[in-house]
């Protein structure tokens, strides 16, 4: 615990037997739960895990409060809440948990298939909800994150209430000496697709695991809708912008070379996660700037996406007459300058707008 408030660590783990161990022996004795998430691995993770119940020790978590009585009606949406929240596990992949006793600090969850580092932390997530745990921290098995940065991961949440705090690499001295180039240019290019697409304009580093999140964020999201794969991250941030979370970043820095042998193709990985950010940029656009609170930077986007459109057939008319030769009608020529430039102007004003609306949620 830090400051009476509970702290749980998952660790999405698959083919990790060599590197798991560390990662439990490491783990800050604030720690009240680490919860490894074993995405169905083909090699001994299970059985290094369970290595560590006994010396693991016990930890005694404060009993879950109902504020609510069964029999009142005026407490039927909190009721509703609690039986979607039963029912939620449903929507996981299916899975089983190893642990013990109450007590035990360290949970094992299995699942019985692999469904990726997004699916594992969502289970892992789903699990902390459910034993209302304060501040829930990710940490992955690979043993790529140092221990010693995690309590300025939580503090932000447990002292400042902020609702999601997560590293920043790329802002150490030694990013771009230690992070591999091919990574180094991908996070960067994903950074500038996040800030567009999540809302936090001054986010970077968006593809780092190491996170922790504040027990009412986690009951603002869906999280078993949380993108499967590496994209987590990503997709989160949308998340918690379209529910109006406070985000924080806190530098960390760069491991790399301490046994681990990494599962992920940057050039695999950049083509799905920009179609990600694509289709979550109109959904936050659309829930957040619409249904939920309406904006004019909603209808300035939209304008400038439609002066766009409009302005391609006469971008490739003129095109076609440069390519043949022949002079381009003057009015086509303006058209395609008046649609050019109003499309800029609206754009550049929603993302002044946007810039403007989720500053307050920066911290």
């Amino acid at each position: 615990m830090i400051n009476d408030k509970t702290i749980a660590v998952v660790v999405p783990a698959f083919n990790e037997a060599s590197q798991i161990g560390m990662v439990i022996e490491t783990m800050p004795d604030f720690v009240d739960r680490i919860i490894i998430v074993n995405d169905c691995s083909s090699d001994a993770t299970e059985d290094a895990v369970k290595k560590y119940f006994k010396e693991t020790g016990i930890r005694v978590l404060p009993e879950i409060i109902k504020l609510f009585e069964r029999d009142n009606m005026f407490d039927k949406a909190e009721l509703l809440i609690e039986e979607k929240n039963r029912e939620e596990i449903l929507l996981f992949p299916e899975a089983n948990v190893i642990q013990p006793n109450k007590e035990q600090r360290l949970v094992l969850i299995n699942l019985k298939q692999n469904h990726g580092k997004g699916a594992a932390t969502a289970i892992g997530y789903k699990w902390a909800k459910d034993n209302n745990i304060d501040c829930t921290a990710v940490m992955d098995g690979d043993g790529q994150m140092d221990p010693r940065e995690l309590e300025s991961i939580c503090n932000p949440i447990i002292f400042e209430n902020v609702d999601y705090v997560k590293g920043n690499r790329l802002r150490h001295k030694s990013a771009k000496i230690l992070i591999p180039k091919t990574r180094f240019i991908g996070n960067s290019i994903l950074s500038i697709l996040t800030k567009i697409a999540s809302g936090y304009w001054r986010v970077s580093d968006p593809q780092t695991g190491y996170t922790a999140i504040s027990k009412d964020a986690l009951n603002s999201i869906n999280i078993y809708d949380i993108y499967k794969r590496y994209g987590i991250p990503n997709d989160i941030l949308v998340k918690i912008n379209i529910a109006f979370c406070t985000l924080k970043e806190v530098n960390i820095k760069p491991v790399y070379n301490i046994g681990e042998k990494s599962k992920m193709r940057p050039v695999k990985v950049i083509l799905p996660i920009s179609w990600l950010l694509l289709k979550s940029f109109f959904k936050r656009l659309w829930i957040k700037y619409l249904f939920r609170d309406f904006h004019p930077l909603f209808i300035f986007y939209h304008l400038s996406f439609f002066l766009f459109t409009a302005s391609i057939p006469y971008g490739i008319k003129i095109l076609r007459f440069v390519l043949t030769g022949q002079s381009a009608n003057p009015t086509t020529v303006l058209a395609l300058i008046f649609l050019l430039i109003s499309g800029f102007q609206f754009l550049l004003f929603a993302m002044w707008m946007d810039m403007q609306d989720n500053d307050r949620l920066y911290k």
